[in-house]
């Protein structure tokens, strides 16, 4: 059963619609990239998720249940932080994530705090007021807060807004942590540097539409025709052999030779040709498209329609 499931999701406020029949499906154990401008609905759909907000139309449903209607059951399972986490600068962070686990009804609160606060590396700030804690920190705070009850579901809206690169990185780990824990992570992003190697499974928004969805690996091959390989020799121009194989649709050479595929499986193909004639490899590199292009490609797509 997906943990997340929305078909034909819409959400109006008023004449301006967020969500214009928004489907996708997220299966357990998978983090899901919700990509797209600002203003795109990647907030509205994670809030209907959790219950916060009842769609227009369509249906949701969180672990099987309608969130509206069975919201206390689902957000048991579900960690929520919010772009901008709403923490209590005048508590300490102890304060925080005791209050907290007073609010979840957290068995053994006092070991689970300590848990999540060294797994977010916060211990050492426990007992300094949140107000004065930097970007980076409060971060690490909120996402301490949010696993505090051990959530099926993490909804993670902007996580790293804001930090430096440092701190960017750090949060980008810990949730990858957490994945491997067999947690379900859905985040929101428009920084598409950050998604980078970290999604199993994109979901591209535009105007409350999916544009297009699908795990990187199943995107590449849907708007990228081929397979590019880039290609070294010891004699660069023993590599034009490479341009008279049948299943090369493309080829170019200036300091190393670019090859287009006209399928994947061909480059095992593409090796032992070259070697069986007389080619001394030094490099053979399958070129897979970066998310920015992905997304980039998806975009012109649309721009073209």
């Amino acid at each position: 059963m997906a943990v997340v499931e929305l078909v034909a999701t819409t959400k109006h406020f008023g004449n301006v619609v967020a969500l214009d029949e928004l489907s996708l499906e997220i299966p357990p154990g998978t983090i899901a990239m919700l990509l797209g401008p600002n203003g795109a609905g990647k907030t509205t759909a994670v809030r209907c998720v959790t219950g916060a907000m009842a769609p227009t139309g369509g249906s949701v449903r969180t672990f099987g249940l309608d969130p509206v209607v069975h919201g206390e059951a689902v957000r048991q399972r579900i960690g929520v932080v919010p772009a901008r986490p709403a923490l209590y600068d005048r508590l300490t962070g102890a304060d925080n994530l005791r209050y907290a686990a007073q609010l979840w009804e957290v068995d053994r609160a006092a070991e689970r705090t300590a848990v999540a606060a060294e797994r977010f590396d916060i211990t050492h700030a426990l007992d300094q007021k949140v107000g004065g804690y930097s970007t980076g920190m409060r971060a690490r705070l909120a996402l301490a807060r949010a696993t505090l009850h051990d959530p099926d579901l993490l909804l993670l809206d902007e996580p790293t807004a804001g930090l430096d690169p440092e701190s960017s990185r750090a949060v980008l780990d810990l949730i990858r942590g957490m994945a491997r824990e067999g947690r379900t992570v859905l985040m929101c992003t428009h920084l598409l540097l950050e998604a980078e190697g970290l999604a199993d499974y994109v979901v591209v928004l535009d105007r409350g539409i999916t544009v297009i969805a699908g795990s990187p690996a199943d995107l590449t091959r849907s708007l990228f025709a081929g397979t590019t390989v880039t290609l070294s020799a010891t004699d660069p121009a023993t590599l034009d052999i490479t341009a008279t194989l049948p299943y090369v649709t493309h080829y170019q050479r200036e300091w190393t030779a670019v090859a287009t595929l006209d399928d994947p499986a061909r480059i095992s193909d593409l090796v032992a040709d070259l070697v069986a004639r007389g080619v001394r490899l030094t490099r053979v590199e399958p070129r897979t498209p970066s998310l920015e292009e992905l997304y980039f490609a998806v975009r012109s797509q649309q721009e073209a329609a």
